[in-house]
Parts: C-alpha cells; structure tokens; sequence
C-alpha cells in the first residue's frame, strides 16, 4: 500500500457509472425498507423524505436524481429496500440513496484526474472531485460527500 492511497466507498450510479466516496466523510452504510421513508410535501424531487435512525431524523437524498441520473424510483426493478450512505457536515447528517453498494476500495489519490467538462454533465459537475481510471481502463467518478452536503439545496430547508 503506498501512503498516497485512502479508503473510498464504491457504488453504481446510474446503470452504467461507478462513483466512489472517501470513507472519511461516511459515517455508515445501511440498508433502508422504502416503506419506513416518511414523505415530506414540497421538497425537490430528490428529497425522498426522513427516516427514523438512531432516534434521530435522518434526510435521505435519491444521490443518483440529485446528479442528474434516472431517479432510482424510476427503476424496473421495484426496489424495496435502498442502500444509504450516511454522511456528516458540521453535525448534520444526510442519508443518499444508491442503487447498489460495490465495495471498499485503496485508490492512489495522486492518480485522480481533473474534472472534465467534456465528461460530465453540469448538473454532476459541482460534486465531482475528479475521476480515476481502474486498470480496466474504466472511469470511477470521485464523488464529494461536502459538496453534496453544502449543496445550495440544503440552504432552503435548513
């Protein structure tokens, strides 16, 4: 292991895109039964409600509609239960829903790749860290769990 290299989270996005997350801005990765989600009226659609955790209130974020992918609602598969990737900021907490947990995942942090607008979409661009590419010549999008927490979203409702 060399000492450029930190623990990320790797998830799907979309069908076809791996993200990954530093395992430093996860607080843990649970599982969530849809029916628990409690809806809450006039939130962006990416706002899939709250959710009862730890005796705490917890905001759960469709990640996937939030950076411009096919909501996972959408999915042909009805899911009943989703994945959360539960993330912290200044002692908030904010639940993002993926379609699928892949693993953890040592990743070479002086291999990251700038962002390019060529690449992405606008609507991803402000959260993206940059990318690397696996040895199978496949692009891992670094996600940034602060941008997603500071979104200009958030400021509405907080």
């Amino acid at each position: 292991m060399l000492e450029t290299e930190q623990k990320f989270l790797s998830f799907h996005l979309g069908t076809k895109d791996t993200a990954v997350m530093s395992l430093q801005h996860i607080t843990e990765v649970l599982q969530v039964p849809l029916t628990e989600i409690c809806g809450v009226p006039q939130m962006p659609s990416c706002v899939l409600g709250i959710y009862n955790w730890r005796g705490e209130m917890l905001w759960l974020v469709d990640l996937e509609d939030m950076l411009g992918y096919t909501p996972l609602s959408h999915s042909t598969n009805s899911l009943t239960r989703m994945m959360a990737i539960v993330v912290q900021k200044d002692g908030k907490y904010l639940g993002l829903l993926v379609r699928q947990i892949l693993d953890i995942e040592w990743l070479d942090i002086q291999r990251i790749k700038n962002v390019d607008n060529q690449l992405f979409s606008s609507q991803i661009i402000p959260f993206v860290e940059g990318y690397f590419i696996n040895e199978n010549e496949e692009m891992i999008i670094y996600i940034d769990a602060k941008s997603v927490v500071r979104a200009p979203i958030w400021e509405l409702y907080n």
